[in-house]
């Protein structure tokens, strides 16, 4: 009487089972092709994006009441620095750590350095939620300024992440949800 085998998971005929591998449904191909390049690019398509926000948000910086924070960072800068920097010079200083950030974080040129001024800015840009708690959140409901600064939580996880890799953390692509990383001829170069 015949067995009835499954293709997929029974060795060939002659082949002795020797490095056998069953093939893989095309949709577990596809998933597999997509986590690899998801594990290959998509720090670097973080380190992009987070550094064209930042990037953004100093180029408005330069352009008199173009940014919707420009009073809060008058006030917060001011405050840090126990009013040696205050008003327009505090927005253009702020400007220009935020445009060199953005340039390091895009093209990847000086992004430990760029990395470590992130840090810095970042304590900064969040002060406002220690240093004004008040006028941040009257009858502790945040304020739209609040809201602005809460959202600086997002860009410190996403730098976290973007630090990770450059100091030398690699994604590990997870075959089987179990821990056993692909082969390596299955492994998208890094």
């Amino acid at each position: 009487m015949a067995a009835i085998t499954d293709s997929r998971t029974t060795p060939p005929t002659g082949t002795g089972g020797a490095a056998y591998r069953p093939r893989r449904a095309p949709v577990e191909t596809l998933l597999g092709r997509v986590t690899a390049w998801l594990a290959a690019h998509s720090v670097t398509a973080l380190r992009v994006s987070l550094g064209l926000v930042i990037l953004g948000f100093g180029a408005l910086k330069y352009f008199p009441n173009a940014s919707p924070a420009e009073g809060l960072v008058m006030r917060t800068v001011d405050t840090l620095t126990l009013g040696v920097v205050s008003g327009t010079p505090a927005v253009v200083a702020t400007a220009v750590v935020e445009t060199f950030i953005g340039l390091t974080l895009i093209t990847g040129i000086g992004l430990r350095v760029g990395l470590v001024v992130l840090a810095g800015a970042l304590v900064g840009m969040m002060s406002p939620l220690v240093l004004f708690f008040g006028d941040m959140f009257p009858g502790y409901v945040p304020t739209l300024e609040a809201q602005y600064v809460l959202k600086d939580v997002i860009l410190a996880t996403a730098a976290a992440v973007v630090a990770a890799r450059a100091l030398g953390a690699r994604y590990v692509v997870d075959r089987d949800g179990k821990g056993s990383p692909l082969p390596a001829d299955e492994r998208s170069p890094s």
